[in-house]
């Protein structure tokens, strides 16, 4: 057995760590490329859209991040003019969320995203091997020593391109820029 039999479960591990991420990468390239905003905003914006999330409460539930996270994307796509923010009527410490025309026309115009396959590919594990999974990724990231607090939606880190600004220039310009 030796060394090599213990290294392939972690061969293993990192190969689909890998993937995982490869694939979460380009998607949210190809929705940048396409339409101009990450897949973290793109995700965003596809939750309001299908009426899933009316708050960031909602949002943060719906898209299984940190309510602090979901807000830093929720600030720039109304920056840049893609979602309106305005006070609950029915409770005035709830802000509410809406798709603007351009939201509306952006997010018709945007290719899936990977992050919905991989949130159903998960819930759709038994009850047991979810626990399993999330108890293994929990020890892992404890014997990294990663920082704790809230993580960032995939790709969606506060210095990118793809922050407000990039997301008001069509895709063309933007590129045309680089």
């Amino acid at each position: 057995m030796g060394a090599h039999a213990s290294a392939e479960p972690v061969r293993v591990v990192l190969d689909c760590v890998r993937r995982i991420v490869r694939a979460l990468r380009e998607s949210s390239r190809e929705a940048e490329r396409r339409v101009g905003v990450s897949g973290a905003q793109l995700f965003v914006l596809q939750q309001i859209a299908a009426g899933h999330a009316r708050s960031v409460s909602e949002l943060a539930d719906r898209t299984l991040t940190h309510q602090s996270s979901v807000s830093v994307v929720v600030q720039r796509l109304a920056a840049a003019g893609l979602i309106a923010r305005s006070r609950s009527p029915h409770d005035r410490r709830r802000t509410d969320l809406r798709l603007t025309a351009r939201g509306r026309s952006l997010v018709s115009s945007a290719p899936p995203l990977l992050q919905e396959r991989l949130i159903e590919a998960v819930r759709q594990l038994p009850p047991a091997r979810r626990l399993r999974l999330a108890s293994a990724l929990s020890e892992v990231v404890d014997r990294m020593q990663l920082p704790g607090g809230a993580a960032p939606m995939f790709f969606e880190d506060r210095g990118r391109r793809g922050g407000p600004r990039a997301a008001s220039r069509s895709p063309r310009r933007r590129l045309a820029r680089r």
